[in-house]
């Protein structure tokens, strides 16, 4: 399992969030609600647990 720092623009976040959710390697374990950074409010910070999906030998 990985756990995943995320931060960026909302507009980032989500971007790389797709990718993960789209990737038929990565199973999702659980992904945080967006939090704000502080001393900014254009940047974010999202936390993530992934692992490896099986791959099927087919």
């Amino acid at each position: 399992m990985l756990k995943i720092r995320m931060q960026g623009t909302r507009k980032d976040i989500r971007w790389f969030r797709r990718l993960l959710e789209d990737s038929r390697e990565i199973n999702i374990i659980r992904i945080s609600e967006i939090y704000a950074n502080k001393g900014t409010g254009r940047y974010f910070r999202v936390y993530a647990e992934v692992e490896r999906e099986p791959v099927d030998n087919e």
